[in-house]
């Protein structure tokens, strides 16, 4: 990843694909929702760890050929404002053919510190302790 491009090899394994054995819309959509937040994170301090991160805000993916054998993924930052990045992603089978494209939104957000993201136990939550 860099300069407001990235690029992911997918090597399909059969729990990524469907009861068609072609790779499961989900497994397509979770390629092109992470090869594009790379291209937004792209354009950030190498330095910094890529930071801040980015969380996806919407997605539209659009589905043209099964996913076969190996796939690759490519993403494109489009545009970028102080806390916003607009993205493209598309994903191609071995031969090169086009197997699905999307464009989504992505929120900059700074990351938290892990302790701050550990889910809390449940009876912790329902008793409402207040710090959720």
């Amino acid at each position: 990843m860099a300069g407001g491009e990235a690029e992911i090899g997918f090597a399909l394994r059969d729990e990524h694909c469907n009861s068609f054995h072609v790779a499961h819309g989900g497994a397509v959509m979770t390629l092109l929702d992470v090869v594009m937040a790379h291209a937004a994170r792209s354009v950030n301090d190498p330095a910094a760890n890529y930071g801040p991160g980015v969380v996806t805000i919407e997605m539209k993916t659009s589905f043209m050929r099964p996913g076969e054998g190996r796939l690759k993924a490519l993403g494109k930052l489009l545009h970028r404002t102080a806390t916003l990045a607009f993205c493209e992603g598309s994903v191609y089978r071995e031969d090169g053919t086009l197997a699905a494209h999307a464009t989504g939104t992505f929120k900059y957000v700074r990351a938290l510190p892990v302790s701050a993201r550990e889910a809390k136990p449940l009876q912790q939550r329902l008793d409402g302790d207040g710090s959720d």
